[in-house]
């Protein structure tokens, strides 16, 4: 958390300085029709030996996006993750410390797959906003690793961000953005896992995160 705090604050101060680096402003890179983007962390779900560790998010996530025109962007987001503990607790619930919060642990896992939609409308200059809607299919594990369940839930985000475009041609990006998410449908966890989803609210609010993308 304290790196993602660290890389958003750099972002933030870069896109202050820089020239001709957005979306709007740069009309080299208005050219480009497509973009391909993951959030920063991804890479670090590749690692193998992250797969063994109990708290492992397994966290894999793609976005492809059609650029229509110099304000509106359309695109695919391809997710899967597998959550260990419910997504509704948050940062200021005091449980940043994932060995103390082991009472909040699932009995097991639910890995959460899809394909969904997503929006993006540049505001000004480089600022913009995006609403991103993921029907997911879910998959319950226990302990040892066998499915005792399935369910389906619909995930949906919302972010303010920044476009940052480097380069001469501008091909490579970053967005450092603010999220809140919102999910529903969720309704049949094995027992255990309901149990504690609905002790947690079903909503994240204001996570930073860094979205590290390549025009083309």
């Amino acid at each position: 958390m304290k790196n993602l705090f660290t890389i958003l604050l750099f972002s933030c101060t870069l896109s202050a300085f820089a020239q001709t680096d957005s979306l709007v402003d740069n009309k080299t890179e208005v050219d480009y029709k497509w973009r391909v983007s993951m959030p920063y962390f991804v890479p670090e779900g590749l690692i193998v030996d992250s797969w063994n560790d109990r708290t492992s998010t397994q966290h894999l996530e793609l976005h492809i996006k059609r650029n229509l025109d110099n304000k509106n962007i359309i695109g695919l987001k391809l997710a899967s993750w597998r959550l260990f503990q419910p997504m509704g607790i948050t940062w200021w619930d005091g449980l940043l410390d994932k060995i103390e919060s082991e009472s909040e642990f699932y009995p097991g896992h639910v890995r959460e797959t899809g394909i969904g939609i997503t929006y993006q409308r540049m505001l000004w200059k480089g600022l913009f906003a995006t609403v991103e809607v993921l029907p997911q299919l879910q998959t319950y594990m226990d302990l040892d690793g066998n499915k005792i369940g399935n369910d389906f839930k619909l995930y949906t985000s919302y972010h303010l961000g920044y476009h940052i475009a480097f380069g001469k041609k501008k091909h490579f990006f970053i967005e450092p953005q603010i999220n809140c998410m919102y999910w529903m449908f969720d309704n049949n966890a094995p027992e255990g896992f309901k149990e504690l989803d609905d002790k947690w609210r079903n909503y994240f609010l204001f996570e930073p995160q860094i979205y590290l993308g390549w025009n083309f």
